[in-house]
């Protein structure tokens, strides 16, 4: 991990850019000393693009006393893009823009080598930041692709809750998955969202494993997220990383 830039934003908040190899990412931590818990920020790629939403959510995060950091998903900003991947936005744009289902075949194109490919790069991202003084444990996973956060939620052991974002397809084989998930859920839905499979997203929340797990579903699109949403998110980490 290198660090390419730092500066101190109004509230105290020390934001820091890096690299991973070549893989770009921020880090957010509070004024304390103390060792912070540490919260992983999901997103659906385009880390520039996202910042605005993302700073907000670290600074959140920072005001509770944890750490904050996130990193650019594969084929997204300036990484290199995969044509397979592509050509599965375009199939899937196509699909919704015709008002038609959008079938397993895209999902599992778009999602699953996606997966395979960002979970091991946050899992080394974890390695390089509870490295780093200031930074401690547990951590915890919020946000971003839904079938992301199920993975992590079930191959790494150092993410100790999650709050989950049901805003994008999920393949058929993370079903499977998400019976393996133990560790505290929040999962938040839109019910409105244009481009999210409502009773998919349903279905997933039935098949987690977790005792502990809580839907929070709002009215309202994609963006439309209330603030009210996020303050319940905010207490659960508080309940779960503290």
């Amino acid at each position: 991990m290198q660090f390419t830039s730092e500066r101190r934003l109004d509230d105290g908040v020390l934001e820091r850019e890096f690299t991973l190899g070549e893989i770009p990412g921020i880090l957010w931590t509070p004024e304390s000393a103390a060792p912070a818990p540490l919260i992983l920020i999901g997103h659906p790629g385009g880390l520039h693009k996202m910042y605005p939403r993302l700073v907000a959510r670290a600074r959140h995060s920072a005001a509770d006393g944890f750490a904050s950091a996130t990193i650019e998903l594969p084929g997204s900003g300036d990484r290199p893009r995969s044509a397979a991947a592509e050509q599965a936005r375009a199939d899937l744009r196509r699909a919704l823009d015709a008002g038609e289902p959008v079938d397993d075949e895209i999902a599992d194109r778009l999602v699953l080598p996606l997966v395979e490919k960002a979970v091991p790069e946050w899992q080394a991202a974890l390695d390089a930041l509870l490295s780093l003084p200031g930074i401690g444990g547990p951590v915890g996973y919020s946000g971003g692709v839904i079938s992301i956060g199920t993975r992590l939620a079930v191959v790494e052991p150092r993410i100790s809750a999650a709050v989950l974002f049901a805003g994008s397809f999920v393949p058929r084989a993370m079903f499977e998955e998400a019976r393996q998930v133990t560790i505290p859920l929040h999962v938040l839905l839109q019910w409105d969202d244009e481009g999210n499979d409502r009773q998919a997203a349903l279905d997933l929340f039935d098949a987690f494993g977790s005792e502990e797990k809580t839907l929070h579903a709002n009215m309202g699109g994609h963006t439309g997220v209330p603030q009210f949403a996020g303050d319940a998110a905010a207490r659960f980490f508080a309940r779960h990383l503290k």
